[in-house]
């Protein structure tokens, strides 16, 4: 067989569902409430499919909902009630800012350290950019 029907052929055993589908997901928050406190039992899972630092992640969150908390574990401990939506905001804002490449908009990225500023190095196309932009 030439290589166009074998390349048909392929193609024609690919799943519909496959195809230009985005393989970057966001495990969404487990929530949890336990009286005036709110109880992220995923948190690790979390930060972890973002390759990111728990405790930088976490930082970042208690800054945004103003708020103190504490992780251990899994699990982070807000103080306060706060909904599912008001955490995902938070963590998609924090994607904006520490994980997503603003040049090529791929979530390879890492954080990276060079002469005391904080970039964002991308895996996919090597751009570096501030981080927290």
């Amino acid at each position: 067989m030439d290589y166009e029907k074998l390349l048909k052929r392929g193609m024609e055993k690919v799943p519909d569902d496959v195809e230009g589908g985005e393989r970057f997901r966001i495990a969404k928050p487990q929530i949890e409430k336990a009286g005036s406190k709110t109880i992220i039992t995923n948190f690790l899972e979390i930060a972890g499919s973002l390759r990111r630092d728990p405790d930088d992640m976490f930082k970042f969150l208690l800054k945004q909902l103003a708020t103190k908390g504490e992780l251990a574990g899994q699990r982070a401990t807000l103080q306060g009630v706060f909904t599912q939506d008001q955490i995902m905001k938070k963590i998609n804002l924090y994607v904006g800012g520490f994980v997503k490449c603003p040049e090529c908009g791929k979530h390879d990225t890492k954080l990276v350290y060079e002469k005391g500023a904080e970039l964002i190095k991308c895996e996919a196309c090597g751009a570096k950019s501030a981080a927290g932009r």
